[in-house]
């Protein structure tokens, strides 16, 4: 299901050579990224890796590798790796997700109110993404005072 609905928007998934791993390690890596404006590349970079091309995301020598082509110093990098660094950021992101609901991934979160589980068709973002939007920017209605509408028309009573 999951490869069906990323071919559905363009997304060349290859799970058949996933491998599975413990992706604590890449987490605190994208949080030394943040620092350096990077987490959306290196997650987009970890995600294509994963998905598409079969790299081992738990392994810091992957890792490291694919953190130096979004543009991190390796060096910087590595320490990361090397050390624990981040684990409390991670620690702390994994428990707030918890408190959202989420047991597994992946799991989106809109507005820290609305919680998608699992690979789901994009008409469920769009149907997500625009209640968010209509609870986060209600309509008022101002102006005229028995106004009223039909047939495409709209009458506006004179002010006086």
């Amino acid at each position: 299901q999951v490869s069906a609905v990323a071919a559905s928007v363009g997304l060349d998934f290859q799970l058949a050579i996933a491998r599975p791993a413990n992706t604590f390690r890449a987490h605190r890596l994208i949080h030394h990224a943040a620092g350096h404006g990077l987490a959306n590349e290196l997650t987009e970079r970890l995600m294509r890796g994963y998905f598409s091309e079969g790299v081992r995301v738990g392994e810091r020598d992957d890792l490291l590798r694919l953190a130096v082509e979004v543009g991190l110093d390796g060096a910087g990098a590595a320490a990361v790796l090397d050390s624990d660094a981040y684990t409390d950021n991670v620690r702390e992101d994994i428990n707030l997700a918890r408190q959202f609901g989420a047991t597994g991934v992946p799991f989106f979160v809109f507005d820290r109110k609305y919680g998608i589980s699992g690979a789901q068709e994009t008409v469920l973002f769009t149907e997500v993404l625009t209640t968010a939007w209509a609870d986060a920017h209600p309509l008022t209605a101002v102006g005229a005072k028995g106004a009223s509408c039909d047939n495409d028309a709209c009458a506006v009573p004179e002010q006086g």
